[in-house]
């Protein structure tokens, strides 16, 4: 069941709709694809879709993990659909897409985590799309170096792994996965090359000062994106918000995040981790 809790005036969002909006669902329907935009309830569906972005979620639509803040239903996935690759590619072609986000859910159940399926997906987006830019968003595999080589070697453009919320509250909201080991993902992505990205959740009980203490960490694995968005319970069964945190504080987050030396910080009531991706401009700079 949805929750319904009066939400500040900076969180309405308006409802989806518009002649593109129903295009990109359309596609997405017709290639019997995922997305986390449906999945994960994300607010910002109607501008996203509007535009003609969408992020695609491979592996089905079951997780094996039961983090407490996400609308991903939790259970025994099936085994992987050996096509999905393929009909992943031929969406963001129809779609014409500069810019495609691919993410997943947890497959703890499978031997490489899901990591091949990852790889085999941003190969055949190149194959189809050449012009695309290709961002995966990657569980942790559960520090399996292997798995994370194998999506590593595959090259995509940018490499996203969220910590989502600060160490001292991992063990609620995220209890199968550990802080120390995603900062490993993201050291390791950036030491073999990779432009990095991160994002975390505000509301959930976290301190402010906790918060720049994560962004701190996340700068010195050589992270060069990040977002931090207002996290909303999806239904009755997840955390409930702890408090709704003020576009001023946001605000905040992302000068403290420029001066820290990150190259691109989204940071409002409504950021979710793909919000905008399209829009990110990567320079190489030394030093990141």
């Amino acid at each position: 069941m949805a929750v319904t809790v009066r939400h500040p005036e900076w969180l309405k969002v308006r409802l989806p709709h518009g002649e593109i909006f129903q295009e990109v669902r359309a596609v997405v329907q017709n290639h019997h694809l995922h997305t986390v935009c449906e999945s994960a309830r994300c607010p910002n569906r109607a501008e996203c879709w509007g535009r003609h972005t969408a992020t695609f979620m491979i592996l089905g639509d079951i997780c094996t993990r039961s983090c407490r803040f996400c609308a991903v239903k939790t259970g025994l996935p099936a085994e992987p659909d050996r096509s999905e690759p393929h009909r992943v590619a031929e969406a963001v072609k129809q779609l014409k897409l500069r810019h495609a986000v691919i993410t997943s859910v947890n497959r703890d159940d499978l031997a490489d985590g899901g990591a091949g399926s990852f790889a085999e997906t941003i190969r055949q987006i190149r194959r189809e799309s050449p012009g695309c830019r290709v961002e995966v968003l990657i569980p942790d595999f559960k520090g399996d170096r292997d798995a994370l080589n194998t999506v590593l070697k595959a090259l995509p453009d940018i490499l996203n792994h969220n910590v989502e919320t600060v160490p001292r509250l991992y063990g609620e909201v995220r209890p199968q996965a550990q802080y120390a080991r995603s900062l490993r993902v993201l050291e390791e992505s950036r030491r073999q090359g990779m432009v990095t990205k991160s994002g975390l959740m505000v509301g959930l009980g976290e301190t402010s000062g906790e918060v720049l203490e994560v962004m701190r960490d996340l700068r010195e694995t050589g992270c060069r994106i990040l977002t931090i968005g207002q996290y909303l319970q999806p239904t009755k069964s997840h955390l409930p918000v702890d408090r709704f945190v003020h576009p001023k504080e946001f605000k905040l987050y992302r000068e403290e995040g420029l001066q820290m030396g990150f190259q691109f910080v989204e940071s409002g009531p409504l950021i979710r981790s793909s919000y905008h991706a399209d829009k990110i401009k990567i320079a190489q700079k030394p030093g990141f």
